[in-house]
């Protein structure tokens, strides 16, 4: 994302701008993230992580949900579309500096001297994992609320005839309160992909460091976002060549530590219906196809959560229920598509 002094002060704006901002002009605000997958079609973002979720939930064109995928209004919500982040995008309006909901700052490398340990680095990222599961675990419980104790729909509670608000607490209908939690979830799945080396490659022909961090090149889903396991990963379990990237507000609060400008692969052209990518605009998105890499990983990988989810539903409430819950979540109509047949 190139110039890291530019990318603080792109920052601290929205930040400022978010305190000041109403909840409704969030929503139609396209004021860009600095540190993650973008979320607006503006200032080098092509608004990815909407492609991404698309990609990786959208219903094909013209197919009812068979409670797997989200139909076009109800993938709205999530994913967002013009004028709003979606519950995908929210991190980006209210968690802006809360590294945890991007896992940021668990930065590593094994040189001698490096300013942070493994285990502190380790720790940061069991944070952002646990932070993770709580959204996650938001979304369920609210789930619940999309039924009427006697299993059926709650007509108000799953009605999308207005978009639902996800930034600064304001509290909704319960299908809104149930998307929110996957999709900010879903957010951070997404930036670790982005924002580590998990399955990236490093530049060759110069030599590995700070700006030059290795790559792991390894598979998704990564096993330490289990998010439907309630349990951050065991410090044994994290690779030790593992290290997302330092972002800080102050210009030399990354200083001597791989920085989150270096390591990003946050920006480039994805194709929402196929996740096909293009244009990487990062150093560390152009090298060895590292962007398509972090977009397959991060599909891959919220494919893999929207299935845990459900297996979390029918956990939490038993088949049947969650077989309703799910279809009121993927249902632009659950009213009328999740009733009771015969």
């Amino acid at each position: 994302m190139g110039n890291p002094r530019r990318h603080t002060m792109r920052r601290a704006t929205l930040l400022m701008g978010a305190a000041a901002l109403t909840p409704a002009a969030l929503l139609t605000a396209q004021a860009p993230s600095a540190q993650a997958f973008g979320t607006v079609n503006a200032l080098g973002q092509h608004a990815e992580h909407e492609r991404i979720t698309r990609a990786a939930l959208a219903c094909a064109p013209g197919r009812p949900s068979d409670g797997t995928c989200f139909e076009p209004r109800s993938l709205d919500q999530i994913a967002g579309h013009k004028g709003t982040f979606g519950a995908v995008g929210a991190p980006d309006t209210d968690e802006i500096a809360t590294p945890e909901a991007h896992c940021d700052n668990a930065d590593f490398l094994t040189a001698a001297g490096y300013p942070r340990s493994r285990e502190e680095a380790t720790r940061q990222l069991q944070a952002c994992v646990a932070k993770l599961q709580s959204r996650f675990r938001e979304g369920v419980d609210a789930a619940g609320g999309t039924l009427k104790a006697d299993g059926t729909v709650a007509p108000r509670e799953s009605d999308l005839t207005r978009d639902c608000t996800f930034s600064l607490g304001v509290p909704g209908r319960n299908k809104c309160e149930a998307i929110e939690g996957l999709g900010r979830a879903l957010h951070g799945v997404q930036d670790f992909y982005s924002h580590s080396n998990w399955a990236d490659k490093a530049a060759t022909g110069r030599p590995l460091g700070k700006d030059n961090p290795p790559g792991l090149g390894l598979p998704a889903p990564s096993p330490l976002l289990a998010l439907s396991t309630g349990r951050p990963p065991a410090a044994a379990d994290v690779p030790r060549e593992l290290t997302t990237g330092c972002f800080s507000l102050l210009p030399l609060g990354c200083s001597q530590r791989v920085q989150h400008s270096g390591l990003n692969k946050d920006t480039g052209l994805i194709d929402p219906a196929t996740g096909a990518t293009g244009n990487p605009a990062t150093d560390r998105g152009r090298t060895a196809d590292n962007f398509d890499r972090a977009v397959r990983a991060a599909i891959t990988d919220t494919r893999r959560q929207w299935t845990d989810f459900r297996d979390a539903l029918t956990a939490r409430y038993g088949k049947d229920r969650a077989a309703t819950i799910g279809c009121v979540l993927t249902h632009d109509d659950p009213a009328r598509a999740c009733a009771p047949k015969g």
